[in-house]
């Protein structure tokens, strides 16, 4: 299955099972800087290392240690220096084997390098696929926040391959269909659909999953066609991000994203929800249920406030997305502080004891 991100010049995006053994089919470069991490590397890095050889580019492969802490200016620096150790130049490719945090980073060092060189995805997780790998946008983190530091790149091309998200722990699966529903949420509820059918899992049928990946990247690739550098429209896709955002920094990233967006949208949807905008509430918090088998960390909103403050969407004044009603986003930026502690109040009792990791998805 392929789509077009259309943007100048558009790219490819392609959603099929067993791209990773084809990647020399959709890759051309002189020299490619593969990079993945520790998790990631042992599974894959030889198959696609192999397929890129054959198709006649150089292979040298740089591994970083899983995890966010990657995502950092050391880690950037030390991958920067490698490509000038190694003699990589303008006709050369950074290829990004992993999930999102891979993504971001070697997106960055793509962007950084001679001041840009070709930078193709291969997403090996839900998050990346549905989320990091298309859209153009790359970072690292600051002990101040999420993504503080980066640039707007886009791949030139993505390649999915859907087989690969069997090897997933269940928990990480569940933490990218948070970035699925999310798209559902603003422009696709048959997508909310899917997240609730049997046939989605990690080790559901190929055609299955390649339909619903695809459907939830068509959401992201036509929002950031049309607004590419997040100037209107694409900040809708920051929905449940601002307050996930905020407890993945206050907890030094011990929350993973997925748990954290999953409050996130819960949140969100109490905000809109006591505005009098459609409630969704109830919905979002089975699906969150469903996600985040933890209880959220219970503690006063204060600490967060700050991180709030600093977020990339905070143009002088707290920009929050709520929904109207399910694909009818909006950005509201005169949300109180009342408001927040109100909907904070609600979110804390909503998931204080914790839940049940086998939660039915036929509830959601």
């Amino acid at each position: 299955m392929k789509l077009s991100v259309a943007l100048t010049p558009p790219y490819p995006v392609v959603v099929e099972a067993g791209l990773l053994a084809r990647a020399g089919d959709y890759i051309r470069a002189p020299k490619v800087a593969l990079i993945s991490d520790e998790g990631v590397a042992p599974l894959y890095a030889e198959t696609v290392r192999r397929s890129l050889e054959a198709a006649g580019s150089r292979v040298c492969t740089y591994t970083v240690p899983k995890g966010e802490d990657s995502k950092s200016l050391t880690t950037l620096e030390m991958l920067l220096r490698k490509l000038a150790q190694d003699g990589f130049n303008r006709r050369d490719a950074v290829v990004a084997l992993g999930g999102g945090i891979v993504s971001d980073l070697a997106g960055f060092v793509a962007a950084s390098y001679m001041r840009g060189i070709d930078f193709y995805t291969l997403s090996t997780t839900l998050l990346g696929m549905v989320d990091a790998a298309v859209g153009g946008k790359t970072g690292v983190n600051l002990p101040e926040g999420k993504n503080l530091a980066g640039a707007f790149w886009q791949p030139k091309g993505v390649l999915m391959d859907v087989s690969v998200l069997a090897t997933l722990p269940e928990r990480e699966f569940r933490g990218g269909a948070v970035e699925l529903f999310k798209h559902g949420l603003l422009a696709d509820p048959d997508l909310l659909d899917d997240v609730a059918r049997p046939e989605f899992r990690r080790d559901g049928p190929a055609s299955f999953l390649e339909g619903t990946v695809a459907r939830s990247v068509q959401v992201k690739a036509d929002i950031v066609a049309e607004d590419e550098r997040e100037g209107g429209r694409r900040a809708y896709l920051n929905l449940g991000h601002t307050l996930a955002h905020a407890l993945e920094a206050h907890s030094e990233h011990a929350l993973s994203h997925g748990d954290a967006v999953a409050y996130g949208l819960l949140f969100a949807a109490r905000l809109a929800a006591a505005r009098g905008y459609a409630d969704e509430t109830k919905r979002v918090e089975r699906f969150a249920r469903w996600v985040a088998p933890t209880p959220l960390p219970v503690g006063p909103l204060d600490p967060l406030l700050p991180f709030i403050a600093r977020d990339k969407k905070h143009l002088g004044r707290q920009r929050w997305v709520l929904l109207e009603q399910i694909g009818r986003p909006r950005i509201a930026d005169d949300v109180t502080e009342a408001e927040l502690r109100g909907a904070w109040a609600y979110l804390q009792e909503a998931v204080r004891d914790g839940v049940d990791k086998d939660t039915g998805r036929e509830t959601l």
